[in-house]
């Protein structure tokens, strides 16, 4: 969904995937075509018009890795802006239906521990929610009092 607000800044609707086993998260790298190009991210995408979350989720996972998904409860949102537009990003807590992932529409994807996410550049609104489930607070502004 997009919208138009007062300021003309249009907001984007994106729909995430939390995909957890044994300690590590499915995470996915962006094709070098696309915006924010081979930057990683927590696999989704945008929710089209007319278009629940759930139903999003679902088109987004198998269009991207083949894969199947059971949509669990939303556990995570954050809104940021980029210089266009604003991403309003809802993670979502998912489990696979099965165990084979494609690269169908991802450059890469793996299974990492959080501990080891540093190792990886995300784009800046699956960074900012990382924090957020992370219980991580972003260095303090040194110019702020």
């Amino acid at each position: 969904m997009e919208n138009a607000g007062p300021s003309s800044r249009k907001t984007i609707r994106v729909v995430a995937a939390v995909i957890e086993r044994d300690g590590r998260y499915l995470i996915t790298q962006r094709r070098a075509s696309a915006v924010l190009p081979l930057k990683w991210e927590f696999p989704g995408g945008r929710v089209e018009a007319r278009e629940t979350d759930a139903d999003a989720l679902m088109r987004e996972m198998y269009h991207r890795l083949g894969a199947k998904v059971r949509i669990g409860k939303l556990i995570s949102f954050v809104s940021h802006p980029y210089e266009h537009y604003t991403v309003d990003l809802f993670l979502y807590a998912c489990e696979l239906d099965g165990e084979h992932l494609e690269r169908w529409n991802v450059q890469d994807f793996a299974w990492a521990p959080s501990a080891e996410f540093e190792n990886y550049i995300f784009t800046p609104a699956d960074e900012a929610s990382m924090n957020q489930l992370l219980g991580e607070t972003l260095p303090a502004d040194p110019e702020k009092p």
